[in-house]
């Protein structure tokens, strides 16, 4: 039988993650893929979920990050007590990868470091956990010789350690470098972070992985289609094509 990751209600997200976790470029605040995910996951609950965005631009993963000195500090690892666990989610979704490719982190290393932010947050509190793969970009120059060092294929390989460690670590896994399906008009002019479009097809990724393993986002539609009535009037479509007699 499939198995059922979260069968309750989602009571409050905690996004943990980069530039484009933090809103870069949506246009406002409301098309950053964060805020559309809570929307969506509003829509289907009874409850209203509770967002906290931590996105940080220009982040890395961990004081090990060879981007880290040149980076914006707090790292991911050192923001853990404040950021994560006082907040106290029941989804958390980690977005790490992109800057860290880019800035010549190790995958090794990145996966090493990966695992001790699951593991730290889990000795403390019991959130599922949904780990992004690296966005689209198109331009792997920006920023200059610090962020310089990656490419296409080294986001493919990153992706493929962070589905790896997803699965290692009983952690969901969101595909999103493929979501794009290469469609360079869903990326900023900048090269590196979504779009408005991008930020709309990131959200409905997530939010496509969570709805096909988390029960409990059907809990209130279950409970509709037991007696709403029907709302579709479909004779006007019908009537020119009634039988005869």
């Amino acid at each position: 039988m499939k198995r059922d990751w979260w069968n309750t209600e989602f009571r409050k997200l905690v996004a943990l993650g980069e530039s484009t976790t933090a809103g870069g470029w949506s246009s406002t605040r409301q098309r950053c893929w964060v805020s559309q995910l809570a929307r969506l996951i509003d829509e289907f609950q009874r409850i209203p979920v509770q967002l906290v965005n931590v996105g940080i631009g220009a982040n890395v993963i961990s004081t090990k990050s060879p981007a880290y000195p040149g980076s914006s500090n707090p790292a991911g690892t050192e923001r853990l007590e404040k950021h994560v666990i006082a907040n106290k989610p029941d989804l958390l979704v980690i977005s790490y990868g992109l800057n860290d490719a880019r800035g010549g982190t190790p995958i090794q290393l990145f996966c090493q470091e990966m695992s001790y932010i699951i593991r730290h947050v889990r000795n403390h509190i019991q959130p599922l956990i949904v780990l992004l793969g690296p966005y689209y970009m198109t331009d792997f120059t920006l920023g200059g010789e610090m962020w310089s060092h990656s490419s296409l294929d080294h986001f493919h390989q990153y992706n493929d350690a962070i589905q790896n460690m997803a699965e290692c670590t009983d952690c969901l896994f969101v595909d999103l470098i493929s979501s794009y399906g290469e469609a360079d008009w869903l990326v900023h002019s900048d090269g590196c972070h979504a779009n408005d479009l991008g930020h709309r097809i990131v959200a409905n990724k997530i939010f496509q992985v969570l709805a096909t393993n988390c029960s409990g986002l059907a809990l209130e539609t279950k409970a509709l289609e037991q007696h709403i009535p029907p709302w579709r009037d479909e004779s006007t479509l019908r009537r020119d094509y009634a039988r005869p007699g």
